[in-house]
């Protein structure tokens, strides 16, 4: 349903969804604006993709703006909160989907250097811890009004992976980086409360990435216990659901179609050909 389209739900409340501008960050951020949210658009180089989420957002009578930041320059992060939240004031989600995903594994002939695992922590691990953080003083600030007594507890959705309870070593620096987000959840839901709530959401095999083949994609798609995992708009809806359920905290949700129930020693992409 609609959300948008019943008047007890015509509110200003907004939700910030990191690299945005397209993929699974944009499906997200459509799915929420179909629910009757406003929405900013975090980007770091797809100001095109960025600005066309931003009208396709518009057109369905939700505000909309679009934010550049480098989530690698902590400066960048805090600059870009701050821009957000005098922009949409009634800021009440935080969805970090943005991330970067690039292939190392040790025993390989592109073993891991430490570059590569700085620049993943720094941007799937640092970047939405210290957006939370920003997400919780803004809160809990915000608590301190009246009017702010009855509302729903504010959220931060962490985007994490089906692979962390089903681990192989391909990609290894993406896995240490969100396998380290995956524990912060639970952590900071303790340390948030009573003023914001924070999540994670897993998806499986969802978009076609780096090298996959079409043809790779749809067979790797299928090797669940339901023959399919999850699409774009499974993960966007199970977003929405969550930023949307008062009582649900400390815990991650895994939408995969039972990926992660089949143990695996390679990363499902390399299973196809």
């Amino acid at each position: 349903m609609n959300l948008s389209s019943n008047p007890q739900h015509q509110q200003n409340k907004a939700v910030l969804v990191t690299g945005a501008a397209k993929r699974l960050g944009r499906e997200i951020a459509l799915e929420f604006a179909h629910q009757g949210w406003d929405v900013a658009i975090h980007y770091g180089r797809s100001e095109l993709e960025a600005q066309a989420t931003v009208g396709d957002i518009q057109k369905l009578g939700r505000k909309a703006h679009a934010f550049q930041a480098d989530l690698a320059q902590e400066d960048q992060i805090n600059a870009v909160f701050s821009a957000v939240t005098a922009k949409f004031p009634d800021l009440r989600c935080l969805v970090n989907s943005a991330s970067i995903f690039e292939y190392d594994r040790a025993n390989s002939t592109s073993p891991m250097t430490g570059k590569n695992l700085r620049d993943h922590m720094q941007v799937n691990l640092a970047a939405p811890i210290l957006l939370s953080q920003l997400m919780f003083e803004y809160q809990k600030s915000r608590s301190k009004n009246a009017s702010d007594v009855e509302r729903s507890i504010a959220s931060v959705i962490q985007l994490l992976d089906q692979k962390l309870i089903n681990l192989n070593p391909d990609f290894l620096s993406y896995t240490l980086s969100k396998a380290a987000l995956l524990s912060s959840v639970e952590l900071l839901a303790v340390d948030f409360a009573p003023y914001l709530r924070v999540l994670g959401l897993a998806p499986g095999i969802t978009l076609l990435s780096g090298d996959q083949t079409e043809e790779g994609f749809s067979k790797a798609h299928q090797m669940t216990p339901l023959g399919k995992s999850s699409t774009p708009g499974d993960i966007a809806k199970a977003a929405v659901f969550l930023a949307s359920s008062n009582s649900i905290t400390g815990t991650t949700l895994y939408v995969d179609g039972g990926q992660h129930l089949l143990p695996s020693s390679r990363d499902v992409m390399f299973k196809t050909s």
